[in-house]
C-alpha cells in the first residue's frame, strides 16, 4: 500500500486471529516507529514487547484490579465495572502481541525551574506519541491490526512492576497487535471542522 492508502485505512482493531506474529515483522514495525521525529533528536521512546501468554494474562489481571479499584472509588455500579474490566482484559489477553510504549527522560534536557521542566516532559510525550503513530501505520502497511490503549497512564507502577521495566521507563500506552479478525470503517469529520486559515 502507498502512504495515503495506509493512512486512510488504518483503524483501531481490537479483535485478532490467533496467528502469531514473527519477531522479524515486529522488528520491522518497531524500526519504522523509531524513524519518528523527536525533541532535540533525543529519541525518548522505549518499547516493551510482550509475546508470552502468561505475561499478557498477568498484566491484564493486575491492570484490571487497579481499574476495578479506581472505578469503585468513583462510585460506579459494580456490574458496569465488571463489564469494563472484562472488556479490557479480553482485549489484552487475546492479542498475539502487546507493545508497551514508554518514554524516558534520561536524555532529555533538565531545567532548574518547574515550568520549563514540564514543557520538556511534554516534548518527550509528543515524541513518544509520534513514534506510536508510526508504529500503528507500519502495522497497517504490513497487514496487521493494532489498537492504542491509554490504560497504562492510570496504572504505570503496575505496568512497571509486572514487566520489570527500567526505573526511567514511563508507560504511556499499550498497543495491541495482531492479524485482524474484524474490519472497521470509521468516518472522519470534514476538514473545515478542525482547521482555521489565517
Amino acid at each position: 500500500m502507498d502512504f495515503f492508502q495506509v493512512n486512510r485505512t488504518r483503524r483501531s482493531i481490537r479483535r485478532y486471529s490467533s496467528q502469531p506474529i514473527s519477531r522479524i515483522l515486529l522488528e520491522q514495525i518497531l524500526t519504522e516507529a523509531i524513524q519518528a521525529p523527536s525533541a532535540h533528536n533525543r529519541q525518548p521512546w522505549r518499547f516493551a514487547v510482550i509475546l508470552d501468554a502468561e505475561t499478557r494474562t498477568r498484566l491484564a489481571s493486575e491492570m484490571g484490579e487497579r481499574l476495578r479499584a479506581d472505578l469503585a472509588a468513583d462510585g460506579v455500579d459494580p456490574a458496569l465495572i465488571e463489564v469494563d474490566a472484562g472488556r479490557s482484559y479480553t482485549r489484552i489477553v487475546s492479542a498475539p502481541a502487546l507493545i508497551v510504549l514508554c518514554l524516558s527522560m534520561r536524555d532529555m534536557d533538565h531545567y532548574a525551574d518547574e515550568a520549563r521542566g514540564q514543557k520538556e516532559y511534554l516534548m518527550a510525550v509528543q515524541s513518544a506519541a509520534m513514534a506510536g503513530q508510526n508504529l500503528l501505520l507500519a502495522a497497517t502497511a504490513n497487514g496487521l491490526g493494532a489498537c492504542w490503549m491509554c490504560a497504562p497512564l492510570f496504572c504505570p507502577e503496575v505496568v512497571q512492576t509486572v514487566l520489570m521495566l527500567p526505573g526511567d521507563w514511563q508507560p504511556q500506552a499499550l498497543i495491541t497487535v495482531g492479524y485482524p479478525a474484524e474490519v472497521k470503517h470509521k468516518p472522519r469529520n470534514p476538514l473545515e471542522k478542525s482547521v482555521l486559515w489565517r
